[in-house]
Parts: structure tokens; sequence; C-alpha cells
């Protein structure tokens, strides 16, 4: 490989590496536009090719969408939730029954690690739900039904069970609106919230099973 080509392969790697950062910090969140081009170029201090060919690759590797005429958004915090989201066109029964798997080991994992902090923004976080409920307003009911199942599974502490279940979040929500509607008594947040306060593990994991296999169990054959 000729210098110029191991240096320009080099700058592109490091573009790279600082464009994922912002996207894995939450400085460009998920959902977002991404700066321009231009100003991609002025604040990184490289040139236009460098700067598409990292965005390139950021697309292809799932973290970015380039739309045209439109701009580039992110669509995943790593390459593992880019993954995950081209699976979105999977049925409803096969994304609950993976939302199973993940919920019920962190549930389980919640129950012995979650800080005080923890709870306090679960707590935060099934408040805000249960408004949305009582609203009747089904979007932001499952957007804030999927953050409070996302914080049980951050409260696991366990980094790559977090970031799988983060790769399913847009899937969760839309398998959240289209199951809304069974009865609340049934689907019992927060007594999940208590058992993981208490630090039940295997109690808060049983019940998280079983709040997915009442909705699975509702489902046409």
């Amino acid at each position: 490989m000729p210098l110029s080509t191991a240096r320009r392969t080099g700058l592109v790697d490091q573009v790279i590496d600082q464009l994922r950062t912002l996207i894995s910090s939450g400085e460009w969140p998920v959902g977002g536009r991404i700066p321009n081009e231009t100003v991609l170029v002025e604040s990184l201090g490289v040139g236009r090719n460098t700067v598409r060919e990292a965005v390139r690759a950021l697309a292809h590797a799932g973290l970015l969408e380039v739309r045209q005429g439109d701009g580039t958004y992110v669509r995943a915090t790593s390459e593992v939730s880019g993954a995950l989201r081209r699976l979105y066109g999977a049925e409803l029964r096969e994304v609950l029954e993976v939302r199973r798997g993940l919920e019920v080991e962190g549930a389980r994992l919640a129950a012995t690690r979650r800080t005080d902090d923890d709870v306090a923004e679960l707590r935060r976080l099934l408040a805000r739900r249960d408004a949305c409920f009582d609203a009747g307003d089904t979007d932001d009911f499952a957007r804030a039904d999927t953050d409070f199942h996302l914080a049980v599974v951050g409260s696991s502490h366990n980094a790559t069970l977090t970031e799988l279940y983060r790769g399913l979040v847009e899937a969760v929500t839309a398998s959240v609106a289209t199951t809304h509607e069974a009865p609340v008594e049934i689907v019992d947040h927060g007594a999940l919230l208590d058992l993981v306060a208490a630090g039940d593990a295997d109690g808060a994991a049983r019940l998280a099973g079983e709040l997915i296999d009442r909705i699975l169990d509702g489902l046409p054959a």
C-alpha cells in the first residue's frame, strides 16, 4: 500500500472513531441529524473526501443513515445496534420473544446491581408511563413504556446486554404501541419495579417473563 494511501486510511479511521464517539456518548442522539459536511470539515480539520468516507463507513455499519436531499441521521449507537435494527421487519411475536429473553435477564441482574439512583429513575419513568397511559396517548405511552424497560435493563449495569436491548428500542416501541390495550392490571410494572428495588432477583425475572408471556398469549395463533 502506498504511503499516501496508508496515511489517508489512518486519517479516515481517526475520523470514524471521532464520529462514533459523538454518537455513542449521546452528543449526537439517535434520530437526530448530524452537522452537514461543511461543518464537519471545519470542526474536524480534514478534507471533504475524508469526511465522506467516514460517514459512508458508519452508514454501512448501520450507525448513520444518509437521506438524499435531507441530511444524515443517527440510526444506532453501535454496530451491534445497527445490525439489530435491520431486523425490524420481523413479526410481532418474534420481537416479543426476543424482548422476553433480554428483559428477564435484565430484571434479574437489575435486582442485584441497581443503585439508589437507578431506582429513583425507574420510579420517575414509571410515573411518566402511567400518566401517558391515563391520557390515552398511544405514541407517548409506547415511548414511555420502552424507556422504563430500557432503564430496567440498564440497571443491570451490563453494557453488552443494555446495548443489545437499545438496538431493539424501535421494535420494542412498535410492539408496545401494538399491544398497549392489554388491561393495565395484568401488566403490573409497579410490581416489577418493587421487586427490583427489593433485590428479589428471581421474583423480578419471573415477573418480567410473565409480563411478556401474557401479551404473547393474547396474540392470534
